[in-house]
Formats: structure tokens, C-alpha cells, sequence
């Protein structure tokens, strides 16, 4: 019985306790609307709320940077999202707070009070926005605070040179548009912008926002102009710009050296160079169309030129090249210089080998031979020399005679490869031998064309190894220039 009447008890205090809540709400609105009437019955937001006109009236002014939308580079315009704080004090909406029920602090509309005209100097929108309306907070003091969110495009200037390295300020300029210094004193609350709700950008890295005040006289007045600059200050991320601009050139520039290692006779040696240039054409024209038309060329902008340059000395070093490869046997002889510089000491330099000669030893002169290699004149000589004690003669025209003792030479100088065992008559041997200094003569005739036409080819050979040790010496002279190139491009960037 008792518990049921505590719990009676408890639920009665409560609703007396809502009921009493009730009451002091509807008691503070209706103050709230008795207040309203007397602050606003003669009020006018048309003129600066001071009681001396002599006096500046303080606005503090307070940035918060919620996020960066865009930076548009081309156009050298930043777009950001931004929480504006505005206090001032009214000396016209003040009132005491005992006489409306310890009230101390009411929402209004903020176009029922005078505003302050800040806006933003570098605004670079294509329309004029006005502030958006939203409500004041009014305290007893006559402070008031306006906080209104505001996109907002303000103009940029972008320097690219070090793009896609590159680090870039960005001011945010909000001075009063109308008032001067001695009637509107802008005041900054904080040293810098309120970077306490910043979203990340993917693209920027928000590093700082450091606020200044500058006082200004301008040349159509002698009032001063006060405002307050902020500073963003951005890094951006270049992952992006590594992954698919710099890497792929960087793999491209190391495949234009590799036009020299291609043989000559493949055909492909200039295909490859020119395909490379338009590759890098390619990069360079989406480079430009992302970076505003200026005469500061990017730092990706300039490898990009310089490896185009290099390329395209390449693919004319390699028509060159290609000329003295195809040097047939109307050229002139290798000059000695070139025969002792190149043949003889940058060949060995490079590794570069005769050809027929194998890649990392000079072939034996027995295998030249054993490959079907035609035998020389000397050697034919050896090979005949039995028959040069007969006594018919092995060249030339004109009569001969065999002697008597023909039969006995023969068969002493040939007895061990035919084994002749009768006499030859003196009609025999002189027919042998007519046959035998036709067929000398032919050998003589094939013997001297083929040593021409050795010298012949042996000329051109000569040229083509030369033009093989200028492609190796090329090709890493033009290696090298890649590898410095991009260790500089990096350097520059850290």
C-alpha cells in the first residue's frame, strides 16, 4: 500500500513539474515577443548602429574552411566552401534582462538588422551572389553574431612551373565595400583560418591558412581601407601525376636509345624513333591542355621538350648511321683516322664484332675454312707444284714441245698417285699439257675475280662496322642523357 502511494506521489511531481515547464516556455515566448516589439518598433537596419558617428564601429570577422571544391588551373580560379562568422555590436538593440524574464539572447532574420558589407575582393564569379539570409543571434549586449555558409570563386595565380611538384597560394581577400576605416574597423579574432572541419582534398594538401590585416589607401581616396587576407597555402599530391604522366614518359624516353641497338638491316630503325616522338606528342598535348596558357613552362613540361629534343636527334643520327651502313662498293675507302678511332679502338670498347664473327670471340681461321671458304691461288700453287718440273708449259700461248724424257718425269713425280707402269707418248703429253694450261687459265681468271670481289665486299664490311660502333656509342651516349635527365627532373621536385 505504501509503495503504490510513493509511486502515486512520484507521478504527480512530474506532471506538475511539466505543467510548470510548460508554463515558463510559454511565459519566455510570450517575453520573447514583447521584446521583438520594443527592440524593432523604431529600429532601422538602414544606418551604422553607433551612437557617435565619429567612432568606427569593430567588426571581428572569422573564416572557416570546410573544403576545397576545385582550382582550376587553366583559369587560375579557386573555388571553396567557407563558413563566414560576423560580430558587431548594436548600440540600438540592447535591453535588460530582468525586465523580460532573465532573457538574455533571441534568433532573428538577419535582413531585420544592419549588416555589414564585407564581401570578398578577388570574387572571380561570373554572377553577383548576395549573402545567404539566414538568422542573426541578438544578445542583451547588443552583440550580434551572423555565421552564413558561402561558395565561393575567387581568382588565383597559379604558377605551374614546377607542376606536378608544385606548391600554390591562394588569397582570400574580405575588406568592407563601402565603409572606410574610420567608420568600419575589420578585426581578425584568429591568426589564421579555422581549419578544425577542412575535408581532405584528393588533389591539394592543405598545409596552412595564415590570416593578415593590411591597411590600404587607395588613389581615389584618403580614407583608409582595411582588410583581412587569408593564405591558403597548397601542396599537391602528385601520386596521380607520377603514375600517369611522368612514369610513362620516363619508359618511353628509355625505349628511344634502344632505336640504335635495332640491327640496320631490320628496316625498323627509324619507325621506332618517329613512333616514340608521336608517343611523346601525345603526353605533351594533354600536359598543355590542363595548364593555363603562361610563359612559364611546367617542369614535366620541359623533360617533355627535352626528350622530343633528344628523339629527334636520335632518329636524324640514325638516318646518318643508316647512310654509312648502306655504303656499297663505289664508296671511298675508311679514312685512317676513322680506321684507327673507331675500328680499332672504340670496336673493342663497344664489343663490337667483324661480321660472321661470334658475339663474345673472334672466329678461328680453321672454321672460316671448314665453312666452304674458297681456297686461294697459293694454295692451288702448293697443290700443283709436282707438275711445274714437266716440260710443258702452264701458261701462255704459243708453240711447245714435249721432251724425250717426258715419260720418265711423269712417272717420277706422279708414279705414286696414278701408277703409270707404260711409256706416254710425245703426242700424249703434248695434249695433256694443252688441256692442263687451259684449265690454268681458268683457274687464274676465277682466282683473281673472287679476290676483287673480296676486296669489293671487304669495303663495304668495313663501313657497316662502323656505322654498327657509332650506333653502340650513340646508344649510350643518348642512354646516359635519359638517365640525368630524369635523376635532374626529380632532384628539382624534392
Amino acid at each position: 500500500m505504501h509503495t503504490f502511494l510513493a509511486r502515486v506521489g512520484q507521478l504527480l511531481f512530474h506532471v506538475f513539474v511539466l505543467l510548470d515547464l510548460k508554463g515558463v516556455e510559454s511565459a519566455k515566448g510570450k517575453y520573447a515577443q514583447m521584446l521583438f516589439r520594443d527592440l524593432f518598433e523604431d529600429y532601422s537596419n538602414a544606418l551604422r548602429p553607433v551612437e557617435d558617428t565619429d567612432k568606427a564601429l569593430n567588426v571581428s570577422l572569422q573564416i572557416t574552411l570546410s573544403q576545397i571544391k576545385d582550382v582550376d588551373e587553366r583559369n587560375q580560379i579557386l573555388t571553396a566552401y567557407l563558413w563566414i562568422r560576423l560580430s558587431w555590436y548594436d548600440a540600438y538593440l540592447k535591453w535588460d534582462r530582468d525586465e523580460y524574464d532573465g532573457l538574455d539572447s533571441i534568433r532573428i532574420p538577419s535582413n531585420m538588422v544592419w549588416r555589414p558589407d564585407i564581401v570578398l575582393y578577388n570574387k572571380a564569379d561570373d554572377e553577383f551572389s548576395e549573402p545567404v539570409n539566414t538568422n542573426v543571434v541578438l544578445r542583451y549586449d547588443g552583440k550580434i553574431t551572423w555565421d552564413s555558409p558561402a561558395i565561393t570563386k575567387s581568382s588565383c595565380v597559379v604558377d605551374v612551373s614546377y607542376f606536378p611538384f608544385d606548391n600554390q597560394q591562394c588569397n582570400l581577400t574580405f575588406g568592407s565595400w563601402t565603409y572606410n576605416g574610420n567608420q568600419v574597423d575589420i578585426i581578425n579574432t584568429m591568426d589564421s583560418g579555422d581549419l578544425s572541419d577542412f575535408v581532405e582534398n584528393v588533389e591539394w594538401e592543405m598545409q596552412g591558412m595564415p590570416a593578415v590585416k593590411n591597411v590600404i589607401t587607395y588613389g581615389c581616396c584618403s580614407e583608409p581601407y582595411p582588410d583581412i587576407t587569408f593564405t591558403l597555402i597548397l601542396k599537391r599530391r602528385s601520386s596521380f601525376y607520377i603514375f600517369n604522366l611522368l612514369i610513362p614518359c620516363v619508359m618511353i624516353s628509355f625505349l628511344a636509345p634502344l632505336g640504335f641497338y635495332l640491327p640496320a638491316d631490320s628496316g625498323e630503325k627509324v619507325s621506332l624513333g618517329v613512333t616514340v616522338l608521336l608517343a611523346l606528342t601525345v603526353f605533351q598535348l594533354m600536359v598543355a591542355e590542363s595548364m593555363p596558357p603562361s610563359e612559364s613552362v611546367p617542369l614535366i613540361g620541359k623533360y617533355y621538350i627535352a626528350t622530343m629534343t633528344m628523339i629527334t636527334a636520335s632518329t636524324a643520327l640514325t638516318i646518318i648511321i643508316m647512310n654509312i651502313h648502306l655504303c656499297g662498293p663505289e664508296a671511298k675507302p675508311i679514312p685512317r683516322w676513322a680506321r684507327i678511332v673507331i675500328l680499332d679502338y672504340m670496336s673493342k670498347i663497344f664489343f663490337v664484332y667483324d661480321v660472321g664473327e661470334n658475339c663474345t670471340s673472334p672466329q678461328s681461321d680453321s672454321d672460316t675454312k671448314s665453312n666452304g671458304s674458297v681456297p686461294s691461288y697459293e694454295d692451288y700453287e702448293k697443290e700443283q707444284e709436282p707438275y711445274s718440273s714437266l716440260g710443258c708449259p702452264l701458261s701462255g700461248s704459243g708453240n711447245f714441245s714435249c721432251d724425250i724424257d717426258t715419260n720418265k718425269k711423269l712417272n717420277g713425280h706422279l708414279g705414286g698417285h696414278y701408277a703409270l707402269q707404260k711409256e706416254i707418248s710425245e703426242t700424249h703429253c703434248c695434249a695433256h699439257c694443252n688441256r692442263y694450261r687451259v684449265l690454268t687459265n681458268n683457274i687464274e681468271y676465277i682466282t683473281n675475280w673472287y679476290r676483287e670481289q673480296k676486296a669489293i665486299s671487304a669495303k663495304g664490311i668495313e663501313w657497316k662496322k662502323v656505322a654498327k660502333v657509332m650506333d653502340r656509342f650513340f646508344m649510350w651516349v643518348f642512354f646516359s642523357m635519359v638517365f640525368f635527365m630524369s635523376i635532374l627532373i626529380i632532384a628539382q621536385a624534392v
